[in-house]
């Protein structure tokens, strides 16, 4: 991901979690965190399980997201350079901890704004990517009705379909690997499946909430129902798959375990008996290895899946 595309990503999901974004510009953004980004961002449990007990109203924090770092730092020197010179602040009086131990206390409360660098590889992307992970293995979307019917100047109602969409991860492996994405979408009314779902809603205009004089038929799949028609459907994807990979695999395997056997056949017959043993735990140990490395197995995984309301065409 480049700087820009990680930007959009970033403040994608600060518009999302409804934050009130305070400045922007192409190498940065600050903003005042949601309820909900602050509980995913700020890394204060112990505050957000005070507030949940005691009912209090939350002051949630204030960040300043850097995703340019050498740009920001340009922009920073430009507007120190162009503001005034302010006359020297009248000092303050002094507290008793710095009076006494030359101790000024540091700068906190809600006044302060963090600031933190966003880029490829950092701490915070990598924290953002498992939210969104975490958060967005299922959603429910309605696709927008028309610009007329968005203005109530609708005359008949607005009929959809329910799909429910789901994103299979399927690994090939043994001692090399290979991934395959199959995004599947069926119908709830019909059964129908079709494949590349997740290019089709990508065209679309989504919203979370159920649009004004949309109307949705009866069901005629339960999502259990619906779910096992996809699993089928991606059973029958996986006996298509040509598996000459695995016989190969095989192979590499036999031949692995015919020279590890080899290997330690010759050596058990030669160590000391009391030895035997070790060297029978660590033949025992090699074989598991080339067991798991090389023998070929098939794992399918969800990435996630969501129920789309797509207007009827």
């Amino acid at each position: 991901m480049n700087t820009k595309q990680i930007q959009k990503f970033f403040i994608r999901y600060l518009e999302t979690t409804d934050c009130h974004i305070i400045e922007k510009s192409p190498a940065h953004v600050t903003v005042k965190l949601s309820s909900e980004a602050d509980r995913s961002l700020s890394n204060r449990p112990f505050y957000w399980s005070f507030i949940d007990r005691m009912g209090t109203p939350p002051e949630t924090m204030t960040f300043k997201f850097v995703f340019d770092p050498e740009k920001h730092r340009a922009e920073e020197e430009r507007r120190a350079a162009a503001a005034p010179q302010a006359s020297s602040p009248k000092k303050e009086p002094e507290s008793i901890l710095e009076r006494y131990f030359g101790i000024t206390p540091p700068l906190t409360g809600p006044g302060r704004i963090a600031q933190d660098e966003v880029t490829f590889g950092s701490r915070r992307l990598e924290q953002l990517f498992q939210v969104v992970r975490s958060n967005g293995k299922f959603v429910q979307l309605f696709e927008e009705p028309g610009t007329a019917v968005a203005r109530g100047a609708f005359t008949t109602s607005v009929g959809y379909t329910s799909w429910l969409a789901v994103n299979y991860k399927v690994e090939l492996l043994c001692d090399m690997k290979r991934d395959e994405l199959h995004s599947l979408g069926i119908d709830l009314t019909n059964g129908q499946i079709v494949t590349g779902f997740h290019d089709r809603v990508m065209t679309k205009r989504l919203t979370p909430r159920f649009p004004v004089g949309g109307i949705i038929p009866r069901q005629q799949l339960t999502i259990t129902r619906a779910r096992t028609m996809l699993e089928q459907y991606v059973e029958k994807l996986l006996r298509q798959v040509d598996h000459r990979w695995a016989d190969g695999a095989h192979e590499r395997l036999a031949d692995e375990l015919e020279r590890v056997d080899g290997y330690y056949g010759e050596l058990i017959g030669t160590v000391e008996a009391g030895k035997k043993e070790a060297v029978q735990a660590q033949w025992d140990s090699r074989r598991q290895e080339m067991e798991w490395q090389y023998r070929p197995r098939v794992q399918v995984s969800v990435i996630n899946c969501g129920l789309f309301h797509l207007r009827d065409e």
